[in-house]
């Protein structure tokens, strides 16, 4: 696995995939560059889209509305990694 200030569109999909099975995701079955993950207190689905991936929290905000958020692969990997598994 590559430094983890590199950022993330240097690193080959499968590195991306097995990052992401180390964080505990799950890769959906039908949707295959979708990936969920549940924590003790929320639960998201993280989508790996041709410029960005996209988070969307379930449930998350103070209205039960999901929360979507966006990160570009040009971040790096461990900033990425901050802000996705730290929750909504």
């Amino acid at each position: 696995m590559l430094s983890p200030d590199t950022p993330l569109y240097s690193h080959p999909l499968p590195q991306i995939e097995q990052w992401l099975k180390n964080q505990g995701c799950q890769q959906d079955d039908t949707q295959l560059h979708c990936w969920r993950i549940q924590r003790s207190s929320w639960e998201a689905e993280l989508c790996l889209d041709t410029e960005q991936i996209t988070v969307r929290y379930f449930s998350s905000a103070e209205n039960s509305q999901d929360i979507q958020r966006s990160f570009k692969y040009s971040l790096s990997r461990e900033d990425i990694e901050k802000a996705v598994f730290a929750g909504p």
